[in-house]
């Protein structure tokens, strides 16, 4: 199942908040935000723009991320870091049986998804990032002890994010099991799913790798906050 349009990808913050996400979008003309309560990407097709949207934006959010080519800046703030991710894609189902029991998240659990997210990956996930897509979990003695989800969303692709295991419980094969069920859910709705993976955390690539996930290319996250 290839899609033509798959160039949209290479700008998906930029896309995702034009089509699907538009109604989360912080608009600075040729730059696009997430509101930060949501989610603290930007992306942007006109490089000229970057340089007052990130000044204005830096007004709502202390730090947040430009996804691809690298921004203008002022001086008023600096790029504490490139992370570079690979982005990578699935074209089929995952044939695999789901046996453990997969609970949606919903509003009572917020707090207790926000927290086991902030635990594993700091920084990227917000109150309300749980409302930009359908994120499921598993539990042991009534707590959350692993969760995928959805974060961003075009009109032919969704992005699987917060692919995240509490520490105590790896080793389970739970992040197989949530990829799974989360990827076919994502096919029923006629898209393609996709997702973002620090290059470094070759463990996760290799999972990945193993559920029919390729990699279509490198996508640089840049890390922007004030310079004090």
């Amino acid at each position: 199942m290839k899609n033509t349009d798959e160039h949209t990808l290479d700008n998906p913050v930029w896309n995702s908040l034009s089509e699907t996400h538009a109604a989360f979008a912080v608009d600075y003309n040729g730059t696009q935000f997430y509101h930060p309560d949501y989610c603290p990407f930007g992306g942007f097709i006109d490089p000229e723009s970057t340089l007052n949207a990130t000044d204005r934006y830096a007004a709502l959010a202390e730090s947040f991320f430009i996804v691809g080519e690298k921004p203008e800046i002022t001086d008023s703030l600096k790029i504490t870091k490139e992370l570079v991710c690979l982005q990578m894609i699935i074209y089929n189902k995952i044939a695999l049986p789901v046996t453990a029991e997969i609970v949606k998240i919903t509003e009572k659990h917020n707090d207790e998804l926000v927290q086991l997210v902030n635990l594993v990956q700091p920084g990227y996930f917000k109150n309300k990032t749980s409302s930009l897509g359908d994120y499921f979990g598993i539990f042991k003695d009534n707590q959350l002890v692993a969760i995928t989800g959805e974060r961003m969303k075009m009109d032919d692709f969704t992005e699987v994010s917060a692919i995240i295991t509490h520490p105590d419980h790896t080793g389970q094969g739970y992040a197989k099991q949530l990829i799974t069920h989360v990827v076919n859910r994502i096919f029923e709705q006629h898209k393609i799913p996709y997702l973002h993976v620090v290059e470094s955390n070759i463990g996760a690539i290799g999972l990945y790798e193993k559920l029919g996930f390729e990699t279509r290319r490198k996508m640089s996250f840049w890390n922007i906050a004030k310079n004090h």
